[in-house]
């Protein structure tokens, strides 16, 4: 089939074209971001994810893979999958219209037999509004609401091997897209698109919660004297009911924190729990910073953040708390210098100059490269990176 990906050359739509095109497809990545799609065409990613640069070296030079900002590419596809979610902005409201008028403003690449399928995460309610611009509009189209489910850095991994949630309105085009994700051998679970639009949210709401819940356990240990981890590994060592039980940590980036703010809108901000682990997960900077003055006068000190990305690993600093970390300590401490293997800052500096000149260290993001290092200063690690445990 003819793909093309509308956002297609972001951390969600260009694993899944790559994926595409591996699997006998002809895609197109578009993206109104002509330099990420320059990079693309040159065969350059655009940001970390293992095992793509290869990937995407082999279905560019087998031309079953290419990269547009020429939104006319779309008017080809036979399949064009929307990768444009709703943001939420500085009040915590989610615009619910965002996709609907990102399709407007190509409304005249569109025809009549095409399957539209939207990938990104999406207020409840918008796949519905999506058909009715399309019945409207460009009567013919096929919609369905197939969210992603990935990780960011195990995206190629994970697309072929998740099953892929369908939401459809009809059998029709449930079929249709089975058939277009059975193409790379997707097990897919057919659901009305309400059903997948809520569980998409259900499911990072839920992560984002858990993630509150053992923060705001590793605060009451940290009061009482006690390192949470020793009481997790307590907790969850041989006993299956609680071994989903994460460490405490940053729980950050564009989709959790994100997705519980779109469901609290949704439910007429009447999900307490939603907002409760909003405030302790976005607290969690200011309680570090409380925890460490206890003991220490930062007035007087250099404080060195290791780690800027919002997770392990990756190059992705978007709604990263250390940059939170990092604004609350340039007005409590002397100096504040950062630091971080995979994200690209002017405002960083090399490691090795932040281990020289800190009086004291938080280790914020767990990147591998951080494990077996030797510190001169007091460290605040999150992630029990250094095995230390993580009282503080």
């Amino acid at each position: 089939m003819d793909v093309v990906v509308i956002g297609g050359a972001g951390h969600v739509g260009l694993p899944l074209g790559l994926v595409l095109a591996d699997h006998g497809h002809r895609v197109v990545a578009y993206d109104t971001d002509a330099g990420a799609v320059e990079r693309v065409l040159g065969g350059s990613m655009p940001f970390l994810e293992d095992g793509a640069p290869d990937l995407l070296a082999e279905v560019l030079l087998s031309g079953a893979f290419s990269a547009s900002s020429d939104p006319a590419v779309v008017s080809d596809a036979e399949v064009v999958v929307v990768v444009i979610g709703t943001p939420v902005d500085e009040h915590l409201n989610p615009d619910p219209s965002a996709v609907l008028v990102a399709l407007a403003e190509i409304s005249d690449r569109f025809r009549a037999g095409q399957l539209v399928i939207l990938r990104s995460t999406v207020f409840p309610g918008v796949t519905r509004r999506v058909e009715a611009w399309f019945a409207d509009n460009h009567p013919g189209v096929d919609v369905a609401f197939c969210p992603e489910r990935i990780a960011e850095g195990f995206a190629l991994t994970e697309i072929v091997s998740l099953p892929q949630l369908v939401g459809a309105r009809t059998a029709e085009v449930s079929d249709r897209v089975v058939a277009f994700f059975d193409t790379f051998g997707v097990e897919s679970i057919r659901v009305l698109p309400e059903e997948a639009e809520l569980a998409k949210l259900f499911t990072n709401t839920w992560r984002y919660v858990k993630f509150a819940a053992a923060n705001q356990f590793w605060m009451m240990a940290n009061e009482f004297g006690v390192d949470f981890e020793r009481v997790r590994s307590a907790i969850t060592t041989d006993y299956p009911r609680a071994a989903d039980m994460p460490g405490a940590g940053f729980a950050a980036g564009p989709c959790l924190f994100k997705d519980t703010m779109q469901l609290a809108a949704f439910s007429d901000n009447s999900f307490a729990l939603g907002h409760a682990a909003m405030m302790v997960n976005e607290g969690l900077p200011l309680y570090l910073i409380k925890r460490i003055e206890a003991s220490h006068d930062l007035s007087g000190m250099t404080v060195g953040i290791l780690g800027m990305a919002f997770k392990g690993d990756i190059d992705d600093s978007r709604s990263s708390l250390s940059y939170k970390l990092r604004k609350l300590l340039l007005f409590r401490a002397r100096e504040v210098l950062c630091t971080d293997p995979h994200v690209v800052d002017e405002r960083l500096v090399p490691l090795e100059k932040v281990l020289d000149e800190s009086d004291l260290v938080v280790i914020a993001t767990p990147h591998t490269a951080y494990r077996g290092l030797e510190f001169r200063q007091p460290v605040v690690d999150l992630w029990n990176l250094t095995g230390g445990g993580v009282l503080i």
